[in-house]
């Protein structure tokens, strides 16, 4: 197979697992996020109307993360098709 078309398969392949797994993972992270309400309902006259995001989860992490199963599902996908295509001929 042509190294340059090897390379545009697993560059489109990447892209398309990495856009997927983001968006699997933030339905995950918002799904389990329980927000704690009743301890600053209590100090809501005092709070300013600034919103900040915080949580247990490093994003970085899940980012590097995802890239990184990306990347090793998108490594394999040529090589499925390639076989795919020599046992068709």
């Amino acid at each position: 197979m042509n190294p340059l078309k090897k390379y545009f398969i697993f560059a489109i392949s990447f892209l398309i697992m990495f856009s997927i797994l983001q968006v699997l993972s933030g339905v995950l992270l918002t799904a389990t996020y329980t927000p704690e309400i009743n301890p600053l309902w209590n100090q809501s006259a005092q709070l300013t109307d600034e919103v900040v995001m915080y949580g247990t989860f490093n994003p970085f992490l899940i980012t590097v993360l995802t890239a990184f199963l990306s990347a090793t599902i998108a490594y394999f996908i040529p090589n499925i098709s390639m076989k795919h295509k020599q046992r068709d001929n």
